[in-house]
């Protein structure tokens, strides 16, 4: 029972990001790779109608993407393990992207990895 609800939430992700208008679907497809890669444990869902990743199905979303007007954007929820930038007290949380190479991808996976330590 637990795999269905399971596979039937990882079909949800991928139909929403399967449904979003180019570029944002090439986008959110090697985005939810690259999450799952780095986080291979994780559980992905609707999380306010778009990817969320948690370490299970009932925890909370900790990495999320979104699709609004046009512009897509990864976010890290206030559940994550965020560490604070170098020489500041600002803590990163949200990040625009209009394109995702695998310097932005390789960035990803070392948010994913902190986000989930």
């Amino acid at each position: 029972m637990k795999a269905d609800k399971t596979a039937k939430d990882l079909q949800a992700v991928e139909d929403k990001i399967a449904a979003m208008p180019e570029p944002y679907a090439r986008i959110g497809a090697r985005l939810h790779e690259t999450i799952l890669s780095a986080g291979p444990k994780l559980k992905p869902r609707l999380w306010c109608g778009m990817p969320g990743y948690a370490t299970g199905r009932s925890a909370p979303v900790l990495v999320f993407f979104r699709l609004d007007d046009g512009v897509m954007s990864l976010g890290l929820s206030e559940k994550a393990r965020i560490e604070r930038e170098p020489d500041s007290t600002l803590y990163p949380s949200a990040w625009f992207l209009d394109e995702i190479d695998d310097a932005t991808a390789a960035k990803v996976a070392n948010l994913v990895g902190t986000a989930f330590r």
